[in-house]
């Protein structure tokens, strides 16, 4: 996809109402832990943000996910959209998600166009409400991981994601005897899941409904 094609398509996506729940659904873990939709979250919890970046290379449209190094916690080697969590002198979760894109990856927030925002995501598990910012660069990034919270950068062709055979399901293994039929879209040999996998689905969602 194009990557002006892309910004117009989001543009005129972003005047309507998000698909929010209706396509997070399609790539929800099963079963599906109701506490993500539900309108009351709890009182103390986290907010996080994350950034969805699309630049140009050879004229096609992408953007990066990040593979989180192994670490004890929940999100432990899971690929996710470079972010992190609001810090008190954070303005807003523009900042927050652009802030975090740069110590993550290494790319210039000044350069970022920023043009709105998907629906917020609530993780159970963590009990962080995630705000996903969606931004635009006019050339394409020198991309660097930091060492500490970047295992490796995966540089995703937009288009790639609409192709059905990546879209594939299995039974993943949490521990503690956890375990959860999961759709997942297999991107550069990684399995993408949980609320990245739901965020890429509601992307979807807005740009189906628009390229026609």
């Amino acid at each position: 996809m194009e990557i002006d094609f892309l910004k117009e398509l989001l543009s005129i996506a972003f005047q309507n109402p998000l698909p929010g729940m209706d396509a997070h659904l399609h790539m929800s873990p099963l079963p599906v832990d109701m506490r993500r939709f539900s309108p009351k979250i709890p009182d103390n919890h986290r907010k996080s943000a994350v950034l969805l970046l699309f630049f140009p290379e050879d004229g096609k449209g992408f953007f990066p996910l990040i593979k989180r190094p192994v670490y004890p916690g929940v999100h432990s080697g899971q690929v996710a959209l470079p972010g992190g969590k609001v810090e008190p002198n954070d303005p807003d979760v523009y900042f927050t998600a652009l802030r975090e894109a740069e110590e993550e990856i290494g790319i210039e927030a000044g350069k970022v166009e920023v043009l709105g925002r998907l629906s917020d995501l609530y993780i159970p598990t963590s009990n962080f409400l995630v705000s996903p910012v969606v931004g635009f660069l006019a050339e394409t990034p020198y991309l660097v991981p930091e060492q500490k919270e970047v295992a490796r950068i995966i540089r995703t062709e937009v288009s790639s994601i609409f192709q059905p055979q990546i879209r594939k399901r299995t039974q993943l293994d949490l521990g503690g005897g956890l375990q959860l039929e999961t759709p997942y879209f297999e991107i550069d040999g990684e399995i993408v899941w949980g609320a990245t996998a739901m965020i890429l689905s509601e992307l979807i969602h807005l740009l189906e409904g628009k390229k026609a």
